[in-house]
């Protein structure tokens, strides 16, 4: 049987429509095409049930539309990757605790500034309304710490955390376990801020919560590599191949503790860019124009220039408290991804002879305004017990990234 070429035509046309409702049917299909956590779809991919996305409902199944995460105020986002971490300069100490290795850390967000006078006063009168008289005392920070019987600092021990002169200068004299019930405070304080103005029922729990993205992660002190990998900041210099470039010895390019740009930061080139003691006896430098990094004590917490990732005095000012648990062998014994040191596993205190090294024992890094250079460079750490406080240690707090927007 033969057809014309008008035949052919039409049937042509005819399995085209055949074909196009065909596909038709299929795009119409529940589940069919990509879903995300912005674009859940209207129904189940599995059941064809029909999502709630009413969140003040605990009736029906609810499905959150907003999958962004909510970071909190004064947190800065730092993208994590590939670092290599450790001593990177001459090991004068010879303690070989941080030894150069590879890690991968994830993303995660940190303080943009240390936690001020007025951020820990704000805590301990919000406090003062949950625990006892004697509690609230203990949460104090110690204002002991600026006294000695050998200088005359005795006026900071009633002026320093009170006075609104400094009011944004880093808090001192807080120990690493006073700093840890901060974080924990900080964490449900904003949440319930958050929960306020969304107006969901106070009634739902840590789950319900984290459901409808009320309840952010918790705010905590950083892992020893997540602040050693954010006062790098090494973003930016790294070839197509993923070579990089150059290594930091501070904070910022170069091999000294002056500004190298006469652009790129602010200040002038050959301006100070932390606050540390330059040498014996020298905190400040002279009077007049000339003083070096013009602050005898620890400054404002916005002074001197942020590293690339825009986190200030991540090197002087104060030296700040970490997570882990000190042992002169993680470095070797941590996982390389997000390493942490919790406990003595692995290298528990019973391995050792002096009875310093124990689990009570916390790091901290950065320098500080009464060190030297040396201690400025973020390989080097050094440890407290926790439940000691100093006028040259204050923290700041991190944050876990969960997830990605979208994906």
């Amino acid at each position: 049987m033969r057809f014309s070429d008008k035949s052919w035509g039409m049937w042509a046309a005819a399995l085209m429509i055949v074909g196009g409702s065909v596909l038709s049917s299929c795009n119409k299909t529940p589940g069919y095409g990509r879903r995300t956590a912005n674009k859940p779809g209207k129904k189940s991919a599995t059941t064809g049930a029909e999502f709630s996305f009413d969140e003040q409902d605990t009736t029906q199944f609810f499905v959150a539309k907003n999958a962004e995460q909510i970071p909190g105020p004064n947190l800065k986002f730092i993208q994590g990757g590939r670092a290599v971490l450790g001593s990177q300069e001459e090991d004068v100490m010879a303690l070989r605790d941080n030894l150069e290795r590879t890690v991968t850390v994830a993303n995660f967000y940190m303080d943009e500034t240390e936690i001020t006078n007025n951020d820990f006063r704000e805590f301990l009168f919000d406090m003062k309304k949950h625990v006892s008289a004697d509690s609230l005392l203990k949460l104090e920070p110690s204002e002991d710490v600026w006294g000695g019987a050998l200088s005359f600092n005795d006026m900071y021990q009633s002026y320093y955390f009170r006075f609104p002169g400094f009011n944004f200068y880093p808090v001192a004299g807080v120990s690493w376990k006073q700093a840890n019930v901060y974080a924990k405070w900080r964490t449900e304080y904003v949440e319930n801020l958050i929960r306020e103005e969304r107006g969901i029922d106070s009634s739902f729990t840590k789950p319900q919560l984290i459901e409808r993205g009320v309840a952010m992660a918790d705010y905590r002190l950083p892992s020893e590599a997540e602040w050693e990998y954010a006062a790098k900041a090494m973003i930016g210099t790294q070839y197509l191949d993923e070579n990089q470039e150059y290594g930091r010895i501070y904070p910022w390019d170069g091999r000294g503790v002056r500004n190298p740009y006469n652009v790129k930061r602010k200040g002038k080139q050959g301006d100070f860019l932390a606050n540390f003691k330059r040498g014996r006896g020298d905190y400040g430098g002279i009077s007049g124009n000339q003083r070096n990094d013009g602050e005898i004590l620890p400054t404002n917490v916005y002074d001197m220039a942020p590293n690339d990732f825009g986190l200030y005095h991540m090197a002087g000012n104060m030296n700040e408290w970490v997570y882990d648990v000190y042992r002169p062998l993680t470095y070797q014994d941590a996982d390389d991804l997000n390493p942490l040191r919790k406990d003595g596993y692995g290298d528990e205190m019973e391995n050792y002879e002096v009875s310093v090294i124990t689990d009570e024992m916390r790091v901290y890094k950065g320098g500080s305004w009464r060190d030297v250079t040396y201690w400025l460079a973020p390989g080097t750490r050094r440890f407290m017990h926790q439940d000691s406080a100093t006028n040259d240690i204050g923290f700041r707090c991190a944050m876990i990234s969960i997830g990605e927007p979208g994906k």
